[in-house]
């Protein structure tokens, strides 16, 4: 367990440092998130809260994780790509606009197939009546693994419209990958869950409400993009076709809730991407609850989903 809880904490602690130096340079630079009628902050929040999550967990990846090859650097470049977006998309919120929703879309396919090129794809399922491994074909698998990345990257991304929300969904979702990692033997896919849930659990001692600082786009993507990753590169490795739930559980809460939020927009004729407050947290706020209720309420809901795709992966389906 030792080369799981090191790099865990060894991340945690650098997140944890960096982020009050984040704060301080996102006010001197004013790259912060203000009030509007649409967001209930009071005052201005720093946006640069993504960059430390970034950092901690590249830092350690690249300490922890070896060797260094084609692989882990298609992933670090990618990875750097949806950051960059992220951050430009953040930028554009500190003046006070909308970055347009195509070129940013752009940016995560290209990530998601850099990621596909490098090896990290859903190949296929096992016949749940025969035990035969089915290989997809290969336009299939590439559909799929970049629908998944990309779809991941997004709902995550959606999912972050209340203090420390998507940092805890981010953390239970890595959690339960982490397990189904070890329950499988994939040690690598467990060092990636660790150094993930190290990074969002860092940095949610300064996101909780009320939020010193905002992880922004850039963040919220990156926290999706590397989910997603864990789960291509793990859980989806020689499934069965039940246990191939157990990704979509662990992330049950935001994939679910933003596939109700996209099919509401569509049938009204709007924009997937155009933002309102049909996602649940802004729901239950509206019932009545606050925000530390509301951010409670969704955890246990991730949870009870996590425990049940823990469960489907101990009956070995």
């Amino acid at each position: 367990m030792m080369e799981f809880i090191i790099p865990f904490f060894f991340v945690f602690f650098i997140v944890f440092m960096s982020i009050p130096l984040l704060e301080k340079l996102a006010v001197k630079w004013n790259f912060v998130d203000k009030p509007t009628e649409r967001k209930k902050h009071k005052h201005p929040i720093p946006l640069l809260g993504g960059v430390g999550i970034f950092l901690g967990f590249m830092i350690g990846y690249l300490v922890f994780v070896r060797p260094i090859n084609y692989q882990s650097l298609a992933i670090i470049i990618a990875s750097v790509l949806v950051l960059g977006i992220g951050l430009i998309d953040d930028w554009y919120k500190t003046l006070g606009k909308e970055f347009p929703a195509l070129p940013r879309l752009m940016v995560h396919i290209l990530a998601a197939w850099m990621v596909f090129s490098a090896g990290i794809v859903f190949y296929g399922f096992t016949n749940p009546f025969t035990q035969q491994y089915i290989v997809l074909p290969y336009i299939i698998q590439l559909i799929l693994s970049i629908m998944w990345i990309v779809g991941v990257t997004t709902v995550i991304n959606w999912s972050d419209g209340i203090d420390g929300l998507a940092g805890i969904l981010s953390s239970i979702a890595g959690a339960t990958l982490y397990v189904a990692a070890l329950a499988k033997g994939q040690s690598d896919s467990a060092l990636l869950s660790a150094l993930l849930v190290g990074a969002a659990l860092g940095f949610l001692r300064y996101n909780r409400h009320p939020a010193r600082i905002f992880m922004g786009d850039s963040g919220a993507n990156f926290l999706g993009f590397i989910l997603a990753i864990v789960a291509l590169s793990g859980a989806f490795k020689q499934a069965t076709l039940v246990s191939l739930s157990i990704p979509v559980l662990a992330l049950g809460v935001p994939i679910f809730d933003n596939i109700i939020v996209v099919l509401k927009r569509f049938s009204r004729g709007e924009s997937i991407y155009k933002a309102d407050a049909t996602q649940i947290h802004h729901r239950l706020i509206s019932s009545g609850l606050n925000p530390k209720q509301t951010v409670a309420f969704i955890s246990l809901m991730s949870v009870c989903f996590s425990l049940l795709s823990i469960i489907i992966l101990l009956l070995n389906i």
